[in-house]
C-alpha cells in the first residue's frame, strides 16, 4: 500500500467584498505568524503547545478571527519552525531568526470551507464568501476520479486573484515482483533504463532528453540579457521572467517518469534509482570550473527520483558509488571511456531526420561497453543480488539485449530502427 498526494493550484475570482475580507485575515495571520514561528524556533514547540500559549492572547486581540484559521498558523508556523531549524544545523540559514516573508493562509480543517456549484465557500469574519474558479480539468479529474479532498485549505492573495491550494490523496496498491526491476540511471542529456525480468536483463532503453543543452542554451541567453544591466533593472526581470528552462525541463521529465511507470506496470517490477542528495552534488562540484558547476546544480536527477516517488510504484535507492567503472559481466574493472559519435538517419513519420549520439565506449573482455547502459545495469543488479555487489550477469545470451533510443516527446512505443548492441564487435 501506498499513500499518495497531489496538490492542485486552482486561480480564483473574488469580489470585492470577499478580497477585503481575506485581506484583514492575512494581516492578522502574518503577525500571529511571525511570534509563534519564533517562540516554536526557540522552545522546540508542537501545535498544542502553540495552542496553549498563543489562543487566549490571539483571541484577545483578534476576537473576530475564524477558529481553524488561528489553527491553521499553529501548524503553520510548526512546519516553517522545523524547516529553520534543519537550514540552521546544515549552515544554510542565513539569519539568527525565520523570517516571514510570503503569507499563505491556512484553513486547518473543511468545517470552515467547502467546495460548491464551482466555487470555494469560506468562513470569514463577515460571513460566507464565495472564490469562483473557471474549468479546471486538473481538479475535476481529482476531484471525481477516486481522490480524496484534503481538510486543509490554503490561499494566497495575488493582486485582484486568489490562488487556492487544494490537497488530495489516494492510497494504492503496489503489486510488484521482487526479482524484477527497472532501474533508472539520469545522465545530463538522458535517462538511461535497464529492464530485468526474473533477475534476468531483458530489455536496455535510453531516452535522449538533451537538458544539458538546454541548461547551457539558457544560461547564455541570461548572460546575453543581463549583459552591461542590473539583474534588478525592471526591463531586464522582465526579460528573464519570459524564459520557460523550468517548464521545459519539467515537461521533459514528467515524460521520462510516465514511459517508467509504464515499464514498472507492465513488468510488475521495482523502479531502482541511484541515492541523490545535496552532499552528492557538492561532492562532485570540488575542484571544478564555475560553468561545470552550473551544470551540475542544474542536474535533474533529483528532480526526477522526486517524480518517480509520486507515482504509485515501489522505489528504491541505492548507492552508484562505482556503478560506472565495474563491467556487470565479469566484474572487471573499467579503467576509462573513449568518445564515439554515431550520426545516422532515423525515418519519422513525416520526413527522415538526422540523429547525432555521444556515446564513452569501452572494450572490457573482448566486449563493447557504453558508459550510461553499464550505470543503468549495475544500479539494477545492486538491487536484485544479495550483496549488493554490482556483478550478477552471465555471458549467456548477453548478445540478444539491445539498447533502443527513444525520445521523450515522441510517446511510450520506443522506435526500433536505431539500435545500438551492448555485446558487439563493430567498433573493432
Amino acid at each position: 500500500m501506498k499513500s499518495l498526494t497531489r496538490t492542485v493550484a486552482v486561480e480564483c475570482y473574488a469580489s470585492r467584498y470577499a478580497r477585503r475580507a481575506l485581506r484583514e485575515i492575512e494581516t492578522a495571520y502574518r503577525e500571529m505568524l511571525q511570534e509563534m514561528v519564533e517562540y516554536a524556533v526557540e522552545h522546540k514547540a508542537s501545535q498544542n503547545t502553540l495552542h496553549r500559549v498563543f489562543y487566549p492572547k490571539i483571541r484577545e486581540r483578534y476576537p473576530w478571527l475564524p477558529t481553524r484559521v488561528i489553527k491553521g498558523a499553529y501548524r503553520d508556523a510548526v512546519r516553517r519552525a522545523k524547516s529553520f531549524r534543519e537550514l540552521k544545523r546544515k549552515g544554510r540559514a542565513y539569519t539568527d531568526k525565520p523570517e516571514v516573508r510570503r503569507v499563505t493562509i491556512v484553513y486547518a480543517d473543511s468545517q470552515d470551507w467547502r467546495i460548491e456549484d464551482g466555487a470555494i465557500k469560506l468562513k470569514t469574519h463577515v460571513g460566507w464568501v464565495q472564490l469562483h474558479y473557471g474549468n479546471h480539468k486538473q481538479l475535476h479529474r481529482y476531484l471525481y476520479g477516486g481522490w480524496k479532498l484534503a481538510g486543509e485549505l490554503r490561499l494566497k492573495l495575488v493582486g485582484r486573484k486568489v490562488l487556492a491550494y487544494l490537497a488530495f490523496t489516494r492510497d494504492f496498491e503496489v503489486d510488484y515482483d521482487p526479482e524484477s526491476a527497472v532501474a533508472v540511471d539520469v545522465n545530463e542529456n538522458n535517462v538511461t533504463v535497464a529492464v530485468f525480468k526474473n533477475g534476468t536483463l531483458t530489455e536496455v532503453y535510453r531516452l535522449k532528453t538533451g537538458l544539458g543543452r538546454i541548461v547551457i542554451a539558457y544560461a547564455e541567453r541570461r548572460k546575453r540579457i543581463a549583459e552591461g544591466e542590473s539583474t534588478k533593472t525592471r526591463g531586464v526581470r522582465r526579460k528573464l521572467r519570459k524564459l520557460r528552462e523550468r517548464k521545459r525541463k519539467l515537461d521533459t521529465l514528467r515524460k521520462v517518469a510516465k514511459f517508467v511507470e509504464e515499464l514498472a506496470v507492465a513488468n510488475r517490477a521495482a523502479v531502482v534509482v541511484g541515492r541523490v542528495n545535496r552532499k552528492t552534488k557538492e561532492k562532485i562540484v570540488e575542484n571544478k570550473s564555475r560553468k561545470l558547476k552550473h551544470r551540475i546544480h542544474q542536474w535533474n536527477a533529483s528532480t526526477m527520483i522526486n517524480l518517480l516517488e509520486e507515482k504509485p510504484m515501489h522505489v528504491v535507492k541505492v548507492s552508484e558509488s562505482g556503478t560506472s567503472s565495474r563491467d556487470p559481466f565479469t566484474g572487471a574493472r573499467i579503467r576509462g571511456f573513449k568518445l564515439l559519435v554515431i550520426r545516422t538517419a532515423v525515418k519519422g513519420a513525416r520526413r527522415v531526420r538526422a540523429v547525432k549520439l555521444v556515446l564513452r565506449v569501452a572494450r572490457v573482455s573482448g566486449r563493447v561497453l557504453e558508459r550510461d547502459v553499464v550505470g543503468a545495469i549495475n544500479i539494477g543488479l545492486k538491487y536484485l543480488s544479495s550483496d549488493g555487489s554490482p556483478v550478477a550477469l552471465g555471458s549467456t545470451g548477453t548478445h540478444e539485449v539491445r539498447v533502443k533510443l527513444v525520445t521523450p516527446h515522441g510517446g511510450a512505443t520506443p522506435p526500433t530502427d536505431l539500435q545500438i548492441f551492448i555485446n558487439t564487435d563493430k567498433y573493432r
